[in-house]
């Protein structure tokens, strides 16, 4: 089964310490099946300076999440949804809503 959820994907955190939130999906891993979330799962991370024009400190930056954590946000629901595949007239599969049948 190929990966469910996308880079530019909206989608909105269904469990954990930032549900509820939604955020745009910047990268995919899909060996480990994680995801990477603009805003979402925020770590603080110390960093070295290596040489004298980079500064080392404290970085936030947006650490992996489970897919299983994550559900595709729908503009229309407004809320996180489950969803299917429908084929277009051109033969192009597109995912759409289950519960309104929105384009996704």
């Amino acid at each position: 089964m190929g990966l469910r959820i996308k880079k530019g994907d909206t989608v909105q955190v269904i469990t954990g310490k930032d549900k509820g939130k939604t955020g745009k999906v910047m990268q995919v891993y899909p060996s480990e099946s994680k995801a990477t979330v603009e805003g979402i799962n925020i770590v603080k991370k110390h960093k070295k300076a290596r040489g004298k024009d980079e500064q080392g400190g404290i970085m936030e930056i947006a650490s992996p999440l489970s897919l299983s954590n994550l559900a595709l946000y729908c503009e229309a629901c407004k809320k996180g949804v489950r969803f299917g595949a429908k084929i277009n007239d051109d033969k192009t599969k597109s995912r759409v809503c289950k519960k309104c049948g929105a384009q996704l």
